[in-house]
């Protein structure tokens, strides 16, 4: 989010929030850690106005959690506007249904605050740091959604106090350093092309996983693919070997020849 103040104390990533405190929740009833949690870099929202910046799952498990902390208030921001309440004529069955929902992070704040958390078509502009250099608040605009992408609206500013923000933005598509220099071939939505199950890209003895094959989704996805992508590659490699001694390869050069010509910068 490259906005003035993004560097200020108190503003996370939120898989740095998220598995900071998982990590700490994993400290036995003796007291004991099983874990590496270090008190003196664990991030809590107690007591403190808590600023989500992007929904999905992974936004709403920063809510629930910073409920759970017992934050002072909690708030989430949404680019994009608030989804009607059923399926839009340009959204038929089967496709996902971007209808308004709740989910458990949703329904907690309402029910401790009296009112849902999410505020929707607002972009932040930037963050407002004390003289100790902590965050304490920042700006938003209000935006509209053109057909060249959100545009903000002037004079639509607002300030809103927060001492811990916690960014849960995804992303278009993967970035294209790697695609680029590979000379890959990508989807429709410039992920990387490879098949599920089978993970092979154009370009032999290169795979693809996770989210830059499927787009953003869930961490278990990510963890499935990763899997799928090793069970591959190590099918790959075991037939290249066969074929090389059918062949009488040495084994000097063989399945890894190819990848001498692959920029050290990747």
């Amino acid at each position: 989010l490259p906005v003035p103040g993004r560097d200020l104390k108190g503003v996370h990533f939120a898989m740095e929030f998220l598995t900071k405190n998982q990590k700490r929740l994993l400290m036995t009833k003796e007291g004991t850690l099983e874990s590496q949690w270090d008190k003196d870099t664990f991030i809590t929202a107690a007591g403190k106005d808590v600023i989500v910046i992007g929904g999905g799952d992974t936004g709403t498990d920063c809510i629930g959690t910073s409920m759970r902390h017992r934050c002072k208030s909690v708030t989430n921001f949404e680019l994009m506007p608030q989804p009607p309440m059923e399926r839009a004529p340009d959204n038929p069955w089967p496709q996902w249904p971007r209808v308004f929902g709740v989910d458990y992070g949703h329904a907690e704040v309402q029910a401790v605050f009296g009112k849902d958390p999410r505020v929707y078509s607002v972009m932040t502009k930037e963050f407002i740091g004390d003289d100790d250099g902590n965050l304490k608040a920042l700006v938003t605009q209000d935006v509209e959604i053109t057909a060249k992408g959100p545009r903000a609206i002037e004079g639509s500013e607002r300030e809103w106090p927060a001492d811990l923000v916690v960014l849960s933005m995804g992303f278009v598509s993967p970035e294209a350093y790697i695609s680029q220099e590979l000379g890959l071939d990508l989807d429709q939505r410039s992920n990387i092309h490879a098949v599920y199950g089978d993970y092979r890209t154009s370009v032999e003895g290169v795979f693809a996983g996770g989210d830059c094959r499927r787009g953003q989704s869930l961490v278990v996805w990510a963890i499935h693919e990763g899997r799928g992508v090793a069970e591959s590659c190590d099918a790959y490699l075991k037939q290249k070997r066969e074929d090389e001694v059918a062949a009488g390869s040495s084994a000097a050069g063989g399945a890894f020849a190819n990848l001498s010509s692959i920029s050290p910068n990747i």
